[in-house]
C-alpha cells in the first residue's frame, strides 16, 4: 500500500466505519446490522450459541505472512468453527478491529473484505463491532448460531464403545507454519491452510443430527482436544496412526523439506478446525473413523499407548 494513502487517523472512526459497511447485505438473521448503538439479531430456536475469540499480530498472525484479507478470513473461520462444534450454525458475528492510527485506511477496508467473505461461506454477516486505537493490530471476534432445535452437542458426553471420527484436514497448518517459519515457498497449499484454515462448514448440523456424543474442534491440536473431550467425559481416547496415515502422507514432501516428523503436525499441529467428533454406531458421510473410546482414566492414546511429542497449542 502506498505510503500516500489515508491513514486510520486521518479518515476517523465514522468514516472507516461507514466504509468498511457500505454495500454489503446481511443474512435474514440480522434484523439491524451496523449503524446503531447495537445490532439486533433473531433467535428463531429461542437460544443462542455464543464463542469469542482474539488474534493478536505476531502471536497469531503476521503482516509480513499474511494479507489483511487473509486475517479477516482466518479470524471468522476460527470462531465459526467453535460454533460448529455445538452443533450449531453461524448466523452473526461482531468484530472489534484495535491497530495503530497510521494504519491505511484501505488495511481496514482490506481487513473487512475478508471477514465479509468468509462469513459468507458460512451463510452469515458482520451484524456490528468497534474500532480503537492500538499499538499492533488486534481483532476480536464474537459468534452468535443458529441450533435449529438440537441439543448441543457437548464435550463431557462420550461414552465408552463410541467410534472417533473426524471431517476436515489435520496438520496442514502446523505443516505450513513450519514452511514459513524457514522459508520454504513450497507446498504452497500447506502455506496457505495455516494463512486461512478450512473449516468443514456444515458438518457440525450432519454430526449431530447423526447423533454424534461429544464433539469439538481442532484448534489447540488434535490430541489435546480430545484430550478436553477425554477429561471432561472421564473416558479414554485411543486413535489409530493407521486411520490417520492420510493426514500424514499429506505432509511427507512439507517434512522432508523441512526435516520435521509428520506426526508431530498430525497430532499437535493444532489451527486447522477440523471437526472431530464420537458417535455410537455408524458415522455420517464426509467423516472417518480414526479411533474409540474406552473406559478408563481419562487419557489420550496412540495405539494404545501415550504420545511422547507434542500434543498441541499452549496459550501461555
Amino acid at each position: 500500500m502506498s505510503d500516500s494513502e489515508p491513514t486510520l487517523a486521518q479518515v476517523g472512526e465514522f468514516g472507516v466505519i461507514e466504509a468498511i459497511n457500505a454495500d454489503r447485505r446481511q443474512p435474514d438473521a440480522v434484523e439491524l446490522g451496523p449503524g446503531d448503538d447495537a445490532a439486533v439479531i433473531t433467535a428463531a430456536d429461542g437460544r443462542t450459541v455464543v464463542s469469542t475469540d482474539m488474534l493478536v499480530q505476531d502471536r497469531h498472525f503476521r503482516l509480513d505472512w499474511s494479507t489483511a484479507h487473509d486475517i479477516g478470513r482466518k479470524a471468522i473461520a476460527q470462531n465459526a468453527a467453535d460454533v460448529e462444534a455445538m452443533g450449531a450454525t453461524p448466523t452473526a458475528f461482531v468484530v472489534a478491529f484495535g491497530a495503530p492510527p497510521d494504519t491505511p485506511a484501505a488495511a481496514a477496508r482490506e481487513l473487512s473484505d475478508g471477514l465479509w467473505d468468509e462469513a459468507q461461506r458460512c451463510g452469515a454477516g458482520i451484524a456490528g463491532g468497534d474500532l480503537v486505537s492500538a499499538p499492533q493490530w488486534v481483532v476480536s471476534v464474537t459468534v452468535l448460531g443458529d441450533l435449529a432445535g438440537r441439543a448441543p452437542v457437548r464435550r463431557d458426553t462420550a461414552r465408552a464403545g463410541d467410534l472417533v471420527a473426524v471431517t476436515g484436514d489435520l496438520g496442514r497448518s502446523g505443516a505450513g507454519y513450519s514452511l514459513w517459519l524457514k522459508g520454504i515457498s513450497e507446498p504452497a497449499a500447506l502455506r496457505e491452510q495455516h494463512l486461512v484454515p478450512k473449516p468443514p462448514y456444515g458438518q457440525g448440523r450432519v454430526a449431530a443430527d447423526a447423533g454424534a456424543t461429544s464433539m469439538t474442534d481442532v484448534s489447540d491440536g488434535l490430541l489435546a482436544d480430545l484430550g478436553h473431550i477425554a477429561t471432561a467425559s472421564g473416558i479414554v481416547i485411543e486413535v489409530s496412526r493407521q486411520a490417520l496415515g492420510p493426514d500424514h502422507d499429506a505432509l511427507a514432501d512439507a517434512a522432508a523439506a523441512t526435516g520435521q516428523d509428520a506426526w508431530e503436525w498430525v497430532f499437535g499441529g493444532g489451527e486447522d478446525h477440523a471437526l472431530v467428533a464420537t458417535f455410537p454406531g455408524a458415522v455420517p458421510a464426509g467423516w472417518r473413523v480414526i479411533g474409540r473410546v474406552l473406559d478408563g482414566a481419562p487419557a489420550v492414546l496412540v495405539d494404545g499407548r501415550a504420545w511422547q511429542g507434542n500434543p498441541g497449542w499452549q496459550s501461555y
